[in-house]
């Protein structure tokens, strides 16, 4: 996983838990942190992390990482400003994953694992994207989502039918704009 994501996770504890929280939380999950935003690092030391924090803020992964995701979103847009001009919206930032941000993400960091989004349907107020990762990180997603919709001041509701975690072959992520796109 690219440092990048570690550095806004850092950069989420850090303000919403104080400065000395993401230090403990390392030390509890027996990681050094020395996490750079162009560097590459193991998947597990996510996986470890994301098992520690939850345990210690009583969230459930999904509900952790759906936060994360939400929060941090702001984050990255601030990291790719360039970027996010592309966008008028969640929607059209969703459509744009694999055409526009991961191309993007691949030449600011070679080598990145990203996930593939592929449309499976969306009209009006409704839009549902498959999710293909090794990693499993769907709710992050989730919560990236969210933030999104946040960031252009849109209410949105995403679920998710079909999940890895519960026995999918990969995770389906339907959104619904409530204030319905006409």
């Amino acid at each position: 996983m690219k440092g990048v994501i570690f550095n806004v996770i850092e950069e989420t504890v850090r303000a919403e838990h104080g400065e000395d929280a993401w230090d403990e939380l390392l030390d509890t999950a027996g990681l050094d942190g020395a996490y750079t935003s162009l560097g590459t690092y193991p998947d597990h030391e996510m996986a470890v992390l994301v098992q520690t924090a939850s345990a210690a803020l009583g969230l459930s992964q999904e509900e952790l990482l759906r936060h994360l995701g939400r929060v941090g979103f702001s984050r990255l847009a601030a990291r790719n400003a360039d970027l996010m001009i592309d966008f008028k919206d969640a929607r059209s930032l969703l459509l744009g994953l694999n055409s526009v941000i991961h191309p993007e993400v691949r030449k600011v960091y070679p080598g990145a694992d990203v996930p593939v989004f592929d449309v499976v349907s969306g009209q009006g107020h409704r839009m549902s994207l498959s999710y293909r990762s090794n990693r499993g990180m769907c709710y992050l997603g989730e919560g990236l989502a969210l933030g999104a919709a946040d960031h252009f001041g849109e209410t949105m509701v995403v679920t998710q039918p079909i999940c890895q975690h519960r026995g999918g072959d990969h995770c389906e992520l339907q959104f619904i704009w409530p204030e319905a796109r006409r």
